[in-house]
């Protein structure tokens, strides 16, 4: 993907940078809003405070015992932008094939543009399998995401999270002591989950959505259940209706009432499960009834958009084309005129020829790399207030330059400096000793999956990878 400012004029630019933006916005120069000022800072600043961070998620309540970053040598928060990018360069050219670095498409651009792969989940944990001469997986994504390139990857390949703090909302609205408690009641209602009735059905087939835990996975495996992303969510509901009479969604409403209603399940046939109430505040009718039960979580990027930011976007631009993410309300998804994953989003774009005007409901980091890479269309971001995915933006590549530096060493530097026409690697064994004083590279933020958790968890992942979805038309 295009990483530098894309020229349309002599004097007009669009730059791809959402961080570029918010330092705009928050010196006074931009007339945008940005929902925190907190979010020009570092996100070192926030690694040792509780909470998701700025952004998006800043309301959402973390649960105990989340994740922390330690602290980052000042060598990277105090570096300039440029200066980490010559940094990650340097460190990317030692380590060669050793290293894949996978990047989601809501990173910042800034990290983006070192990633040997950009994607989303669906197509990310594909990339994590492909690669089993890699040494290490640097997951520039969530920490659901690094886990689940830790189940697909070898043994022995090691996964890194370039910050431990860069969790996921979402992820965490369902823990898995929720979830099986959820599944106790539910059998207690139902009887035997392993039961089959006469048309072959089992009574509840549990599908969690690739934004939850390792351990949700899973419990989804154990229980004869898949995982599904919003690139796939639709043939995952097929998949799982051939084999059960019902399915427990998780942990996303939004996007398992949007693709099922767009699969002829009636509202009333989707029940919420609210963890806190007894049998998710349902009685024992509904669920009875019910053909899809929807866990209480969201997305908070995707919550953002309204009904009301589209009508402005149609009123202020006659013919514009709306395009929303799944996990957008069903009201705003229903309003727009077309919704879709981040890969649907992407392919719409580049498959429209003539000159449009979009309007797109998903988050801000990928709207305005479209726009710069799209110049021939005007592209522009429902929510008009600039507010990154808090977690996404928890990686920086302050952090990046760290995990990659530590995984080189110091002992290669000398080799590095020799015969080289740079001054990056000087700096970098300037800044870490004499040769006397190098050592062997390093792994930081490992990310793990416990076996017992794993096995199952693979198999859930397995099937979700053979759910393959129809071609998407687009355009």
């Amino acid at each position: 993907m295009n990483a530098t400012p894309l020229s349309l004029s002599p004097t007009v630019t669009l730059d791809p940078s959402v961080d570029h933006e918010i330092q705009r916005i928050t010196a006074g120069l931009a007339g945008a809003e940005t929902c925190n000022t907190d979010l020009a800072a570092g996100p070192w600043n926030f690694d040792g405070r509780p909470g998701y961070g700025p952004g998006s998620s800043m309301g959402d309540v973390i649960p105990a015992g989340s994740p922390r970053q330690g602290e980052l040598p000042a060598a990277y928060r105090e570096a300039s932008e440029a200066d980490l990018h010559e940094r990650i360069l340097a460190a990317k050219r030692t380590l060669g094939d050793r290293v894949v670095i996978l990047g989601h498409f809501y990173q910042r651009e800034e990290v983006v543009k070192h990633a040997d792969y950009v994607g989303d989940s669906f197509q990310l944990a594909n990339a994590a399998k492909a690669h089993p001469e890699a040494e290490a997986i640097v997951f520039c994504g969530v920490h659901f995401m690094a886990e689940t390139a830790d189940l697909l990857s070898r043994p022995e390949q090691a996964v890194i999270l370039p910050n431990l703090a860069a969790g996921c909302s979402m992820a965490d609205m369902a823990n898995i002591d929720q979830v099986e408690e959820c599944w106790e009641q539910l059998e207690d209602v139902y009887g035997p989950m392993d039961a089959v009735d006469a048309d072959g059905l089992v009574p509840v087939i549990p599908v969690t959505y690739m934004n939850s835990s390792a351990a949700i996975k899973g419990f989804v495996g154990r229980h004869g259940g898949i995982v599904c992303t919003s690139s796939n969510a639709r043939t995952v509901l097929e998949w799982a209706f051939a084999r059960g009479r019902r399915v427990l969604f998780f942990p996303d409403q939004h996007l398992g009432r949007n693709t099922a209603k767009a699969m002829g399940v009636r509202l009333e046939q989707m029940p919420m499960w609210n963890p806190n109430r007894p049998l998710g505040g349902n009685d024992e009718a509904a669920l009875d009834d019910a053909r899809v039960i929807l866990w209480h979580g969201f997305c908070s990027v995707h919550r953002r958009f309204t009904v009301d930011q589209i009508e402005k976007a149609r009123a202020e631009h006659p013919g514009v084309r709306v395009i929303v993410h799944p996990e957008c309300p069903m009201p705003v998804v229903d309003a727009a005129d077309e919704a879709g994953s981040t890969d649907y989003i992407r392919k719409a774009i580049e498959a429209t020829t003539e000159p449009t005007t979009f309007a797109i409901g998903t988050e801000v980091n990928l709207v305005q790399r479209l726009a710069a890479e799209h110049p021939q269309h005007t592209i522009f971001c429902l929510d008009p207030v600039v507010c990154p995915c808090s977690t996404m933006y928890r990686i920086h590549p302050g952090y990046l330059a760290w995990v990659l530096e530590e995984l080189v060493g110091h002992s290669t530097l000398p080799e590095l400096v020799e015969g080289s026409t740079g001054t990056v690697e000087a700096e970098l064994l300037a800044s870490t000793g004499s040769a006397a004083e190098t050592r062997a590279g390093r792994i930081v933020n490992r990310i793990t999956v416990a076996a017992d958790v794993a096995e199952p968890a693979r198999v859930a992942l397995e099937r979700m990878l053979a759910a393959k979805p129809a071609p998407q038309v687009t355009a």
